[in-house]
């Protein structure tokens, strides 16, 4: 085989925690004692030592007691070497969390640092917003997070661009020291069909950044259009 012809797919020595192979993958640097929970069935690679339990019984227990509807099938992995984690395509952001806190739709997570405290989280005032429930999968503290977006994604810091608005169905995930609020407007488009004509938006202004996929699939539809690449 021409390496040349490969090489420019050929891993290179991690420069982070984890970090992007590609637009597409996560690449995680495992060490021992460094556990990372991660997507069940997200692993699609690894070198050296590294070994993953599927749903553990302490992760069972936890999601047992979501009634939102906003649980994460999750596995624990750990060992040493470099860990490889796509999601069918999508394209992967990594997030570095500095003593911060994140609230990401649950579609979304692909993998996160063990040590990170997480759980479902009341989002106040998104009950009337297309695509979003009441409750959303939050992390806090110190440590890396991967999520997924249907397509390219844009990352929007606040503190810099000021007041900033979103569809709720392109949201992906925003830090929660962000100040939040909803937005009706008239929309001539949505008058064709079955639409009222009313759009939603979320605004966002503060300290901290927004992750917003190009796509206005609702959760529902996404979790349903997985299942159906699952089967």
């Amino acid at each position: 085989m021409d390496q040349h012809m490969v090489s420019g797919h050929a891993p290179t020595p991690p420069a982070a925690r984890m970090e992007n192979h590609g637009p597409t993958m996560a690449k995680i640097a495992m060490r021992t004692g460094a556990d990372l929970l991660a997507r069940t069935g997200s692993m699609v690679a690894y070198e050296g030592f590294v070994q993953y339990e599927s749903n553990p019984a302490a992760l069972r227990s936890v999601a047992s007691q979501w009634l939102s509807g906003e649980s994460v099938p999750l596995m624990r992995c750990h060992g040493d070497g470099i860990l490889y984690l796509a999601d069918y395509g999508a394209h992967v952001v990594c997030v570095p969390l500095n003593d911060e806190n994140l609230s990401v739709n649950a579609t979304n997570v692909l993998a996160f640092d063990a040590q990170l405290e997480w759980g479902v989280q009341r989002v106040k005032g998104m009950a009337k917003f297309t695509g979003q429930g009441l409750f959303n999968f939050g992390l806090s503290g110190t440590g890396w997070v991967a999520v997924t977006s249907r397509g390219v994604p844009v990352v929007i810091d606040c503190a810099r661009a000021g007041e900033i608005f979103v569809d709720p169905d392109a949201l992906v995930a925003w830090s929660t020291g962000l100040e939040m609020k909803g937005k009706r407007s008239f929309k001539a488009s949505s008058l064709i069909g079955r639409g009222s004509g009313e759009a939603y938006q979320l605004a966002f202004s503060g300290e901290g950044f927004v992750v917003v996929q190009p796509s206005e699939d609702s959760t529902e539809r996404l979790t349903e259009q997985q299942h159906q690449q699952q089967a």
